[in-house]
């Protein structure tokens, strides 16, 4: 004997039902989403207000504990130092002003160190700034004027530079002057330096700075605050998720029942 299956139209309110709940989740997450992502600007925005109002660090208050220095992300630094040159490594695929070009990456090994039971490295790695790419050949990189001697370095303490995907392992030692990313723990190895938790972002040229200047460019990003986009996006994915909740009231609750209603066309 066949076996017989219920009629389509017979699944077809539950089929509704599923998808109006699919819908209104997904909707209703992403407003949840836009939500979040507010809040993270607005509590990003206020960390960077408050700490602008605070001292700038110098070699004797860089934080040495990562924890600390996550405490402390974006405080204003001034450091002195001397600049590691020969370690200078490039970052490439890095965007800044609309394009895409290389980061420059300079360790700074400080002039006064403070020393924690040996314990606080003296070396901190700096974002010195963004070159344009060789359209001709992506592994040329501009010479950097030579800036020898100690430094003052101006700048804000942040994490250490984002990684982009690529095979492979990202944290792992990279061969060549030009990389895709770099980790902290791989350049200390490479380098036989002990480095400071994150980096720090370098704001206009050091002191004393080469004649005319390096020549990089640093329009570093900073969180717009735009809150308000972020709100009205979510507004409109919970007006959407508002919307499926009331036409799948009217489509299979009031309205069939208005049409059983005697004299209802």
């Amino acid at each position: 004997m066949l076996r017989s299956f219920p009629p389509m139209r017979a699944s077809r309110p539950l089929i509704v039902l599923l998808a109006t709940l699919v819908g209104v989740g997904v909707t209703a997450s992403l407003g949840q989403w836009q939500l979040r992502r507010a809040a993270a600007k607005q509590a990003l925005h206020d960390t960077i207000e408050a700490h602008g109002q605070l001292a700038a660090l110098d070699n004797a208050t860089l934080p040495c504990a990562e924890s600390v220095w996550t405490g402390q992300l974006q405080r204003r630094v001034e450091l002195r130092g001397h600049w590691l040159n020969e370690r200078t490594v490039w970052l490439d695929n890095r965007p800044m002003a609309g394009r895409v070009g290389l980061f420059v990456l300079t360790p700074l090994r400080l002039s006064v160190p403070v020393d924690q039971g040996g314990a606080c490295a003296a070396t901190v790695l700096v974002q010195r700034g963004w070159v344009p790419r060789d359209p001709r050949d992506r592994t040329r990189v501009p010479p950097l004027p030579p800036v020898g001697g100690e430094v003052l370095v101006h700048g804000r303490l942040v994490a250490a530079p984002s990684k982009l995907m690529e095979l492979g392992d990202p944290g792992a030692a990279q061969p060549g002057a030009v990389r895709q990313n770099v980790g902290l723990a791989a350049l200390s190895q490479e380098w036989g330096e002990a480095l400071r938790p994150g980096s720090i972002q370098q704001e206009g040229d050091e002191v004393p700075s080469p004649p005319g200047g390096t020549g990089l460019l640093r329009e570093w990003w900073r969180p717009t605050l735009d809150v308000g986009r972020h709100q009205a996006y979510a507004a409109q994915w919970f007006a959407m998720a508002g919307a499926m909740v009331v036409l799948y009231v009217w489509f299979q609750w009031i309205r069939p029942r208005r049409r059983r209603q005697p004299g209802s066309a």
